[in-house]
């Protein structure tokens, strides 16, 4: 929700211009129109919503506030220029880092499967693909004693089968949780680069695709009952989700966030078994 207000009538109608300048410049950001699931999205242990996502289904949620994803833009465009400054030359002529460079984490070998990205940084010297998050204090705390969940882990290690599509030989992964208010707290949760966690996601997506077709109905998915057979997930941030309708009744208009669907599983089970 976006709040405005001024010292006087004109400070008020230019607060209004200002807001509406930034959201609409960030609703129309190349990143907020991208329709293809990103490696960001698809440990996403909702499947619900990463169906809404693959069917491009209208958003319940007209308008979200973009300021968090902003300053997010601004602090990884900070990050890149720092690195950029600090590049380096390897023994073998190569550059050490390889910043916000775009991967592919599968290509279209499936239609409509292709996943690809930006990866933060990847560090050749130690073999350690980086992501940053710019976080509340409140879910920094939450991370640290908690993780970083399992959409942000298989996050970070499908850019790490990205950058070993590459050419390169990932080690470990790691997410750098960076505290967004005036005090500089930073977490760093790290693993070894594990090539089959990227994979099970992967396989995961295609189950979740395969349901779309499984009845063939291209007319199921405007079905209530349809949608129903869809899991949503307790780990899902719903508050987050644009299909997210608090109350909702008809799924094919939004979400309630149901931690489990309204009906039994079992009829997608059979069809795609």
């Amino acid at each position: 929700m976006t709040r405005t207000s001024g010292s006087d009538e004109v400070g008020e109608k230019l607060a209004e211009r200002i807001a509406d300048f930034i959201v609409d410049t960030a609703v129309n950001s190349p990143r907020s129109l991208q329709k293809r699931l990103g490696p960001s999205e698809v440990g996403d242990p909702c499947e619900r919503r990463l169906t809404y996502k693959l069917l491009d289904w209208p958003a319940a949620v007209t308008e979200q506030d973009p300021a968090a994803s902003i300053i997010g833009t601004g602090f990884h465009s900070w990050m890149e220029e720092a690195f950029e400054r600090k590049q380096a030359p390897l023994p073998d002529g190569r550059p050490r880092y390889r910043i916000e460079e775009r991967v592919t984490v599968r290509p279209s070998l499936v239609e409509g499967a292709v996943v690809a990205g930006s990866s933060d940084l990847y560090d050749r010297a130690t073999g350690t693909v980086w992501d940053w998050k710019l976080v509340g204090h409140t879910s920094l705390d939450e991370y640290r004693r908690k993780g970083p969940g399992p959409q942000y882990r298989t996050q970070a290690h499908l850019y790490g089968l990205g950058q070993e599509n590459d050419g390169e030989t990932p080690k470990r992964v790691a997410i750098c949780f960076v505290g967004r208010y005036h005090e500089l707290r930073v977490h760093v949760w790290t693993e070894p680069y594990q090539r089959q966690i990227a994979l099970d996601a992967l396989a995961r997506l295609d189950h979740i695709k395969a349901r779309l077709t499984a009845s063939g109905d291209a007319n199921a998915p405007y079905d209530h009952a349809w949608w129903s057979q869809v899991p949503a997930s307790e780990q899902a941030k719903c508050r987050f989700c644009p299909w997210f309708k608090p109350g909702a009744t008809d799924l094919t208009v939004g979400c309630p966030g149901t931690a489990q669907p309204a009906e039994s599983r079992h009829g997608f089970e059979s069809l795609i078994a």
